[in-house]
């Protein structure tokens, strides 16, 4: 089953990047899905990939909500944070971790190490309650 969530997701990204539908094109989406090379075989439990697959229905709207906030409040502070790879996580699983994180705009992942860690910057409102070295002010030329 986890099989066909890899397929899907690749079939996914191949339209969205072509952004077209066209019956010469679904082929072409489809031979490339099955001839890009498989990854190692680790086991991927379907409840972690529907936990994802919510998650991803929840980060729909709340991007449209931090869109229109930062419209219609500036926010003019950033900083970057370091946040640890949820455990047992596959490299299917840790991209779509990735592309939550980003998909919203007021965060985007910056770099992912392979010890397990995302370095993701923000964008605040407000200044955060610790200064950090890493707190910067958009706002300044």
């Amino acid at each position: 089953m986890v099989g066909h969530l890899n397929l899907i997701l690749r079939l996914v990204i191949w339209f969205l990047l072509t952004a077209d539908l066209s019956p010469a094109n679904i082929m072409i989406g489809i031979s490339i899905a099955f001839l890009l090379p498989g990854r190692q075989k680790a086991k991927e439990a379907l409840q972690d990939w529907l936990r994802v697959l919510g998650e991803v229905l929840v980060a729909i709207p709340q991007a449209y909500i931090e869109a229109f906030e930062i419209i219609f409040r500036p926010h003019n502070y950033e900083e970057i944070t370091i946040e640890q790879v949820k455990p047992n996580r596959t490299p299917a699983l840790i991209f779509l971790d990735i592309f939550l994180i980003t998909f919203t705009p007021k965060t985007i992942v910056v770099k992912y190490t392979e010890e397990g860690w995302y370095e993701v910057h923000r964008v605040r409102r407000r200044k955060p309650q610790s200064l950090s070295s890493s707190s910067t002010d958009v706002s300044s030329p």
